[in-house]
């Protein structure tokens, strides 16, 4: 494809319905870095896909194509579906459940070295610490690019780039579970530091690439949309100075490494789970998630998602 025009009739060679090579085009055709495009994602629209709710069925005539489908059943539309080689990824509309009323939040800490996530319940005293080989992962592959890239090995670097983000992704997706899931069954909010601007803060040259190798927006990305689809209610914090001050007494105390220690009361605690009850206890600063995405129009959760609806995707292997 060599053409930058969005007109069916400069892909009609191909083959493809009219509805389809439309898509392509609109996806591609803005990329003006690309001068040629060899592989495409297929995209049908929602007008090109019947679906069969009894059968867990959809069915796509212009390809000739029937997918079963495993994923929860109570979807008001599918939107899009895009395919490729392997896999057809189904974006759907759910219902947005209303957020519960509570008056219990738990605290999420997230990390760039240790745990990436440490979540606090200041009611129940218990804490999860998730995602210790997020560090580890990022220093390993960093190693192995710098070295590709040594060697002219530039095809490659994608490659383990590529490999890097998709274990980071699926990490995220399973954190970013539990956190939501402990928030429902405890019938509690939950509570994260708002971290706007922090990328320009001033800190040493391992935190920022950390901070941008692993994603804390893409993890806090997927906890509001799963808090979403659960009615789980979410707001923001202040983040100056949880992981300084005593979650017992409320006074400035001592962080070393991952120890925290309050020479006021002589508390002592790891230095995540003290700032993740801290977290939890805070006042909520400015809008909650849903206020803002109300009147930001959705800010932080997928760019497809509209108001009183929460579209996903979900990978279907063909």
């Amino acid at each position: 494809m060599k053409t930058r025009t969005r007109s069916s009739a400069d892909v009609k060679h191909i083959g493809l319905k009219s509805m389809i090579a439309n898509q392509i085009l609109r996806k591609y055709s803005s990329d003006l870095k690309a001068k040629q495009i060899n592989k495409v994602v297929l995209t049908v629209p929602n007008q090109g896909v019947n679906v069969d709710k009894g059968s867990r069925e959809i069915w796509i005539p212009s390809l000739k194509l029937k997918l079963k489908y495993q994923f929860r059943n109570d979807f008001e539309k599918v939107n899009q579906i895009e395919i490729d080689k392997e896999y057809a990824f189904i974006s759907v509309s759910l219902p947005e459940p209303e957020e519960y009323e509570t008056e219990v939040y738990i605290g999420v800490d997230l990390n760039t070295t240790g745990h990436c996530a440490v979540v606090g319940n200041p009611k129940t005293g218990k804490v999860l610490k998730m995602g210790k080989m997020a560090y580890q992962i990022h220093k390993k592959y960093k190693s192995i690019r710098r070295y590709l890239q040594k060697k002219g090995k530039y095809r490659k670097v994608k490659q383990i780039r590529n490999r890097e983000q998709r274990i980071v992704s699926d990490m995220n997706h399973k954190i970013s579970r539990k956190i939501v899931d402990m928030a429902r069954e405890n019938q509690s909010g939950l509570k994260m530091e708002d971290l706007k601007g922090i990328r320009n803060a001033k800190s040493t040259k391992s935190f920022r690439y950390s901070l941008n190798s692993w994603s804390f927006y893409q993890l806090r990305q997927m906890i509001e949309y799963k808090a979403k689809l659960l009615g789980v209610h979410i707001v923001y914090v202040d983040p100056q100075y949880t992981s300084q001050e005593c979650s017992r007494c409320g006074l400035i105390g001592n962080r070393n490494g991952k120890v925290f220690k309050c020479p006021h009361c002589g508390h002592v605690d790891h230095a995540d789970v003290n700032a993740a009850f801290n977290i939890a206890l805070r006042q909520g600063i400015g809008q909650s998630v849903a206020d803002r995405d109300v009147t930001e129009g959705n800010t932080d959760i997928p760019k497809e998602a509209t108001s009183g609806t929460m579209e996903t995707l979900e990978p279907h292997e063909l």
